[in-house]
């Protein structure tokens, strides 16, 4: 698809950036990191070009000055909180995050559990840390958090927390998920640095929403909208147009607590270094767009995209109609609806015309293609057979996988394993084309075709199972579905 950021420009003025802020305490700054890290896929759709790692990547040529704290919530472990997007516990994930960060060489000096007030499955959970042989320590709760500034900046508040070790310039403060306690770990962290006479720095690391781009900017809008589920709000930050006459976009939430914030800096070390919350960033992702217009075209899909989610989860008896109508909000001021996506019109007229639950796919040439459900194969299933025979130049009338081929599938899906659909779904087309591909060429052709679905838009007239699901994200597939279940 058309590239619309420089991801190798961004890799370098971001890198060099946070070095500059580093410079301006004392070779000491606490950088906390929000969104995700490894697998950043918002982000690459609604800036083309820019990599899911690359977080990951430009953090790499830093790697020699920084180390990694994971912070994890003793509340969320004792409430075995789950990470959707994973389906694995909030403490298991600080493991899986350890073991990541050490596999690409990052050093990762410890683990703090926040919250801490004595909960048993925290104190099970950092025995298991000491067997493993890794550091720990834990930050209490403290009374009015983060109002009551006069205990937090005190002995009694920060001070009883334990000190976390730390031997390099940079720390990186991540978490499995929000509400981790990363910020107060880094703000605890500087006021028992300045009582061992360090004046380390605070930093904050968020891709969204972009602080130099126009408040309605579809890229912003569409931040709106992956957060529509929390209600976060794009504002304009008074605080920086009141110390430097110029306009600046952050969320609601930061422009919140910087008040408080600045309080809290002022009761470490007497003032605040930042005039603004934009201030504390150091997102550069502003600079790094290279053709706008892709990035706006993008992003307008992905406000849609996220639509069809909370309208599909909805369908599934999930209670989110606020943000249903928080998103439909955002179409208004997009100027945009449901239309504006090609293959979501194009799939709905193929149902029409055919009387068939359909699907459509816009290559990266923008040609569509289309499909309709029969009864040897799901809607999905024929439309990955179409898009591959087309872009093998392979005659769209080509069988690849014939009949007969099919029917001893469905004999084992509803005779032996209990099924009720017999249509075959995208991975067992998949696994068919490939056991068939050994003796067939054009089957072979249409495989070697299934990298260049990357980065193609996809919309459904029905909700697709999660095996359909997972494999269109696995094809890098950006899939939309009506909110219509299967009968």
């Amino acid at each position: 698809m058309k590239i619309g950021f420089d991801n190798e420009k961004y890799l370098k003025i971001q890198s060099e950036h946070i070095r500059e802020r580093i410079a301006q305490f004392d070779r000491k700054l606490y950088l906390e990191l929000g969104g995700k890290l490894f697998d950043d896929h918002h982000a690459s759709r609604v800036l083309p070009g820019f990599k899911p790692d690359s977080k990951l990547r430009m953090l790499a040529q830093l790697r020699d000055e920084l180390e990694i704290v994971i912070v994890v919530s003793a509340e969320d472990i004792e409430k075995n909180k789950i990470r959707a997007d994973l389906g694995i516990t909030y403490d298991e994930d600080v493991l899986r995050l350890r073991e990541e960060f050490m596999d690409r060489n990052f050093m990762v000096g410890s683990v703090v559990i926040t919250h801490y007030n004595g909960q048993h499955t925290a104190d099970q959970f950092r025995h298991r840390l000491e067997r493993m042989g890794i550091k720990s320590y834990v930050h209490y709760l403290i009374d009015g958090y983060p109002h009551n500034v006069e205990l937090i900046a005190s002995d009694e508040g920060f001070g009883k927390n334990d000190y976390v070790e730390t031997s390099r310039q940079l720390v990186i403060i991540t978490a499995p998920g929000p509400g981790s306690g990363k910020m107060a770990v880094c703000l605890s962290q500087l006021y028992n640095e300045n009582k061992r006479g360090i004046r380390a720095g605070y930093a904050k690391f968020e891709t969204f929403p972009v602080w130099n781009l126009p408040l309605k900017h579809p890229v912003n809008i569409a931040y709106e909208a992956a957060t529509a589920d929390l209600n976060d709000v794009n504002m304009i930050d008074p605080f920086h147009l009141e110390a430097y006459d110029k306009i600046a976009v952050n969320y609601n939430r930061d422009i919140e607590i910087f008040p408080v914030l600045t309080a809290l800096f002022e009761g470490i070390y007497g003032e605040n270094p930042y005039k603004s919350p934009t201030d504390m960033g150091v997102n550069m992702v502003g600079f790094c767009i290279s053709d706008d217009e892709v990035c706006c075209n993008a992003s307008r899909d992905e406000i849609i995209r996220r639509y069809y989610d909370a309208t599909n989860k909805m369908a599934d008896g999930i209670d989110n109609e606020r943000e249903v109508n928080k998103i439909l909000m955002l179409f208004n001021q997009a100027k945009i609806s449901t239309a504006y996506r090609r293959v979501t019109v194009a799939a709905q007229a193929k149902q029409e015309l055919t009387g068939h639950t359909s699907s459509a796919m816009e290559l990266e040439d923008g040609t569509i293609i289309t499909a309709k459900s029969s009864p040897l194969l799901g809607c999905s299933a024929a439309l990955l057979l179409n898009a591959t025979k087309h872009l093998a130049g392979i005659d769209h009338e080509a069988k690849l996988i014939p009949q007969r081929f099919i029917e001893p599938i469905q004999k084992t899906k509803i005779d032996y394993l209990g099924g009720r659909n017999p249509r075959l779904h995208t991975d067992e087309v998949l696994v068919a084309l490939s056991v068939l591909s050994k003796d067939d060429e054009q089957c072979q052709q249409a495989l070697a075709q299934l990298p260049r679905l990357q980065g193609c838009q996809v919309h459904s007239t029905v909700m697709l199972s999660e095996v359909d699901r997972k494999i269109f994200k696995k094809l890098g597939c950006g899939l939309t579905c009506d909110p219509v279940r299967k009968k």
